[in-house]
């Protein structure tokens, strides 16, 4: 469809239908395509795919007209239904400003031999219609009141960083999806109870899954027949489309190339081996959506976080079947302080004053799936526990036959990351699979549908929830393949098709986790080839380590945007948030640059020289060694670096006295016994620091242990959080060498280690890497503190000289 700028509208215009957006106020109104011709100096923008809807970013500003500007067709579904991917959007101020370049796709119609669209020049008598942009503040006052100016620039500033976040939720994530002939919202079996309905697409999808309800709100109150055209129903997602060949003699060639993307011979045309089609359907809630850290378990309404329905779809010849479970939080009271990594959960009220709100859920539950087979995947000890023990107490205090409650303690049972032991649950529910069916629909009408569901969780209902329904929905349609006649009764699906459909809900997993923590799921290459590799660990380190980064501050614009999106107010004090943001960024950015390459030349430095070459270097820490047993008489802690690789870690000594490291221990992995976290021993007072002590066995003696904490540049932090990255980084190392170690919080003991042994001396002539990196950083301060000098009033850069200073001091 056409896009038309005019002096008062934009207008979107295809065949005989227009719908006019005013520049004004923001109303949308439906005319006929023939009042193009009443408009003033209508400019033809483009082309676009249509209707998103409207957003309001701030009460004080304009309305945004959210366009789809370019689609990506995902595959097709029964019935020759097109479904499409939202790549790219275009967004429009419905005001007098200007519109920056949108990149639209040119209509041949009016631009013809033209490479861009013109811009409307506006009537020299007309001083309102000025050329404006974010970067010029909306006054006409002579004299400005300089208070007013800075909350004009300060609410633009926040409007555009919400905008840039919106772009960003439909663009980056790629998780917006649509169909304009098939209700992408409803499973098979709820539309094939609604097939005869005449109503138009739009007023027959579930409500749960209308992403878009409340920004096309003004088209929908218009009530005439003729707005059916304009309103597109767009779930939040994950669809994908595949088509497989059941061939028991092909080669496995392809298992050398990449999991990432399936090979092409697999969907080729076959016509001996059978074929059929599988598509994976994930429809996000709008209720309670958001982000992790902000939203957490049940709401006022029975509504819960990261509620996701999943249903997987298998066409063969003219039948259809259909399976679907669900996800989503906890069903409790309870949340998660985002600001710390991996931060302890906590319940927010008490077992009766959440009952009501629990059973309100279970309720709406069980009236549109009939029966609900929980499958609850948290920890049934740690810190999880306290979280799934009041989810089996309100299960007991609900007592309702069509609600079943299993627990699987996948930590525990797939420990060592053996994650093929999710079989174990599959078996032992391998019943309840067979008993609750599955929609099964041809030509002639419902053959026999699914009773009931799984609703599956952990606590982000994310990765160990993607493994395990990926498993349940395997060996469901497995059965369906049989029953149909397209699998033999005895043999498992063919390594391709195998490896396809593991890349698909490993696909999926990626989406959902992107959509609620902003990163890939963890796991996600168990779920893509079936087996847990050391690469997949190391990937999932840097996926932890965003995860606890993105929520400190992109959490709470992104969360804004999707509350604005469902017309819920913003309850945030988003200013504060984004002066936050500005200070740390320009601080972290500044500040650590020198200071981490500085340690990088050290860890590279001393990987070299200490690891061997049969050994892996994974990662490594610039610490401080606070054991009792090395403080010497005036208290001063000892500088160390810990280096870790695939079978042993490295504590190497920094001496002040010669500036260099002098000796270093090299100690097994197998003989790292056990990882505590707390805070620092002390005497008298409360601790400032937390601490991590590594406790090892000597000669199979136990008793020996370091004792590190973290440097820390922040005063107000106390160092735990990276402490708990870089003990899950040695956990899951020693884990892929099929061993485990625990990690353990607790208050520390005051006392001594063993005397350490083994203690390795290193000659002189290799500290070469030392001078340069002094070298490297007095060039720094150098050109620093001539900033300085010239910008006296910059207390950024005074920073950064005070801290370099200090850095030069310890070289």
């Amino acid at each position: 469809m056409e896009l038309f700028q005019a002096k008062d509208h934009y207008i979107l215009q295809q065949g005989e239908r227009a719908l006019w957006c005013s520049r004004r106020d923001g109303s949308l109104h439906l005319r006929p395509a023939t009042d193009l011709l009443l408009a003033w100096n209508p400019i033809c923008l483009g082309l676009v795919e249509g209707v998103i809807g409207k957003i309001q970013l701030h009460s004080d500003l304009p309305w945004w007209l959210i366009l789809i500007r370019q689609k990506a067709l995902v595959g097709k579904l029964p019935g020759d239904h097109e479904v499409c991917k939202v790549t790219k959007i275009a967004v429009l101020s419905l005001s007098e400003m200007e519109p920056q370049d949108l990149e639209l796709e040119l209509c041949k119609k009016h631009h013809f031999g033209i490479n861009k669209p013109e811009k409307i020049i506006p009537s020299p008598d007309d001083s309102k219609f000025l050329l404006k942009t974010f970067t010029h503040i909306k006054s006409n006052v002579s004299a400005p009141n300089k208070k007013k100016v800075k909350e004009s620039k300060e609410k633009e500033k926040l409007e555009r960083r919400l905008l840039e976040e919106l772009l960003k939720m439909f663009m980056d994530s790629e998780s917006f999806y649509y169909s304009l002939t098939y209700d992408l919202t409803n499973s098979v079996q709820r539309q094939s109870a609604g097939e005869r309905d005449p109503c138009p697409l739009w007023q027959k999808v579930d409500d749960r899954f209308f992403w878009n309800k409340y920004m096309i709100q003004d088209l929908t109150e218009i009530g005439t027949p003729d707005v059916d055209f304009w309103i597109i129903p767009i779930i939040q997602g994950f669809v994908q489309i595949e088509e497989l060949v059941v061939n028991y003699n092909e080669s496995s060639d392809d298992e050398k190339s990449s999991p990432e993307t399936p090979p092409q011979e697999s969907t080729c045309v076959d016509d001996i081996h059978p074929r059929f089609l599988v598509a994976l359907v994930s429809r996000r809630s709008r209720h309670r959506a958001g982000m992790r850290y902000k939203r957490r378990g049940v709401d006022k309404n029975g509504n819960v976080a990261n509620y996701v329905e999943t249903e997987q779809l298998i066409h063969v010849h003219n039948h259809t079947l259909s399976f679907i479970q669900t996800r989503g939080s906890v069903p409790v009271f309870w949340s998660q302080v985002g600001y710390r990594y991996n931060p302890r959960p906590r319940l927010d009220r008490s077992e009766k004053d959440t009952v009501a709100y629990f059973c309100a859920h279970f309720e709406e539950q069980l009236k549109i799936y009939k029966k609900q087979v929980i499958i609850n995947l948290v920890d049934q000890a740690g810190r999880e526990k306290i979280i799934g023990d009041a989810y089996l107490k309100q299960v007991l205090l609900f007592n309702n036959s069509h609600l079943t409650y299993v627990s699987f303690d996948f930590h525990e049972h797939c420990r060592g990351m053996k994650f093929e032991n999710v079989q174990t649950l599959t078996d032992a529910i391998y019943d309840i699979i067979l008993d609750m069916k599955w929609c099964w629909v041809d030509q002639a009408g419902v053959i026999c549908k699914q009773e009931g569901i799984f609703r599956v969780n952990c606590m982000d209902c994310l990765d160990r929830t993607n493994v395990v329904q990926a498993a349940i929905a395997r060996v469901v349609m497995e059965q369906q393949l049989k029953k149909l006649g397209v699998m033999p009764p005895e043999q498992p699906l063919p390594v391709k098709c195998n490896r396809i459909y593991q890349i698909m809900w490993a696909n999926n997993g990626d989406s959902i986790s992107r959509q609620y923590a902003g990163t890939a799921a963890l796991k996600g290459d168990f779920t893509r080839t079936g087996e847990r590799k050391l690469a997949g660990v190391m990937k999932d380190g840097v996926n932890s380590a965003n995860r606890y980064y993105l929520n400190r501050f992109k959490d709470a614009y992104r969360q804004a945007v999707i509350d604005l999106m469902q017309g819920i107010p913003v309850t945030e004090d988003l200013y504060s948030i984004f002066t936050k943001e500005k200070e740390h960024e320009a601080l972290h950015k500044e500040n650590q640059r020198s200071h981490q390459e500085l340690i990088s030349q050290l860890l590279q430095s001393y990987m070299k020289l200490l690891l061997p070459d049969n050994e892996k270097f994974h990662g490594g820490w610039a610490l401080i060694d606070c054991d009792p047993s090395l403080i010497d008489a005036t208290h001063r802690d000892v500088d160390v670096l810990l280096l870790l690789s695939n079978s042993a870690y490295y504590v190497a000594y920094y001496d002040d006295e010669v500036d260099k490291v002098n000796q270093y221990q090299r100690l097994s992995l197998e003989d790292l016994e056990k990882i505590e976290i707390g805070p620092e021993p002390t005497l008298f007072g409360k601790a400032k620091f937390s601490c991590m002590r590594l406790h090892y066995r000597y000669k199979e003696a136990s008793g020996y242990f370091h004792t590190l904490r973290a440097v820390m540049r922040n005063p107000e932090e106390d160092g735990k959080d990276t402490l708990q990255c870089i003990a899950e980084m040695l956990q899951i190392t020693k884990q892929a060498m099929g061993l485990d170690v625990p990690i353990i919080e607790k208050k520390l003991e005051r006392k001594s280690s063993k005397p350490h042994e083994d203690i390795i001396g290193i000659r002189s002539q290799n500290q070469g890497s030392l001078a340069q990196g002094k070298k490297f950083l007095m060039s720094k301060f150098s050109s620093l503190n001539q900033k300085v000098k010239q910008t006296k009033s910059n207390r950024l850069l005074s920073l950064m000289k005070v801290g370099l200073e200090k850095a030069l001091r310890r070289l």
